[in-house]
């Protein structure tokens, strides 16, 4: 392999990234070797929680991590803890959210739905909650994320006001499943493998996929600081190409269930390979409409487009207080969204590997 290119400017890199499968292209990257292929040497760091993750990178204990989609723009804003510009040039995810109830309130709105006491679940949560004297309380992983978004515009279509009728928290995604357990929430909306694990111990119910609500929202990205980006131009593009690499060999089928296990493993995710494969890396179990849980690769998939980000910021629009104006939103987009970054990784992977760019 021709390994002639420009200078990095530093080549052993510190990055974060949370307990989920949509974190397989940090893993794939480093088990397959493709970060040594494009001459870096990456520790890969456990995190709790994202507003940690966001922390450790704005204050440089982190060179770059693993993101949720809307963080770039809201840590950009200040919206989110910390102000401080941080942008993305890779997407690296779409799809992979879930909703799950606690089984048995579950089974009860089933009940509610079929006896025409209520249209819906979500409705039918509200009837639960309001015999017992409370309301439902619902968690996602992030005030400002995918998750969120999803959340609300679920409650919205189905007649449910997301600030007056439900209680919304906040909790790590590895914790989901415990809090559902013991009765801490009623749901919750996360990313995989959460949603199985909580079904395979028998405590929850899948009700909605994410891509049923919002089809292919952008999921997570890689994230580093605007900063960090200036001062390592050439080592961040070296990191977008080994993360797209990794990606493209996400994409291939016949690698899924290689992928399960190397995400399983107890540095890693430390769950059952079966809890991660076919249904949270392939293709969704339960009838659910049978559709693909992730998607990693494409150019579809993998660009930051502005379009994109300004439907994030959108999203949030609700919990940032004071609208932005169009011009702002778009401004906004502009300078943490980065497709010229994502069409310089192309070129320089096409140049390096000879690879098809998506399509």
């Amino acid at each position: 392999m021709n390994t002639t290119r420009s200078w990095a400017e530093k080549t052993t890199l510190d990055v974060g990234y949370l307990r989920l499968t949509d974190a397989a292209p940090f893993i794939v990257a480093c088990e397959l070797g493709i970060f040594e292929e494009h001459g870096l040497t990456v520790n890969l760091h456990q995190e709790i929680s994202w507003a940690n993750i966001r922390d450790k990178l704005v204050s440089g204990r982190l060179d770059a991590a693993q993101m949720l989609a809307p963080l770039p723009a809201m840590s950009t804003l200040g919206a989110s803890g910390l102000r401080a510009p941080v942008l993305t040039g890779l997407v690296l995810s779409s799809n992979g959210n879930a909703i799950t109830l606690n089984s048995s309130m579950s089974h009860e709105a089933t009940a509610l739905i079929a006896r025409g006491t209520v249209s819906n679940i979500p409705q039918a949560l509200i009837h639960i909650a309001a015999a017992r004297g409370s309301q439902p309380t619902l968690a996602t992983v992030h005030a400002f994320s995918t998750h969120t978004i999803l959340v609300r515009r679920w409650l919205s279509q189905h007649g449910v006001h997301p600030d007056r009728d439900v209680r919304t928290l906040v909790v790590p995604p590895s914790q989901m499943v415990d809090s559902l357990q013991t009765g801490i929430v009623d749901g919750y909306c996360v990313g995989e493998p959460w949603n199985t694990i909580a079904a395979v111990r028998g405590v929850g119910t899948t009700i909605a996929l994410g891509q049923q609500i919002w089809p292919d929202a952008p999921e997570k990205v890689l994230g580093v600081s605007a900063e960090w980006h200036d001062e390592h131009p050439h080592t961040h593009l070296r990191l977008r190409q080994s993360l797209l690499q990794a990606c493209g060999w996400l994409a291939e089928p016949d690698h899924l269930s290689q992928v399960a296990r190397m995400l399983a493993q107890p540095h890693y995710l430390d769950v059952p390979p079966e809890c991660l494969f076919p249904a949270p890396l392939g293709r969704s179990s339960d009838g659910l409409n049978d559709v693909v849980m992730h998607r990693f690769y494409g150019r579809e998939i993998n660009r930051p487009d502005h379009e994109r980000a300004l439907a994030l910021i959108r999203g949030c629009g609700d919990l940032l207080g004071t609208p932005l104006s169009a011009d702002a939103a778009l401004a906004l987009a502009q300078q943490s969204w980065r497709p010229d970054l994502y069409e310089q990784t192309l070129a320089a992977n096409a140049a390096l590997l000879g690879d098809v760019a998506p399509s």
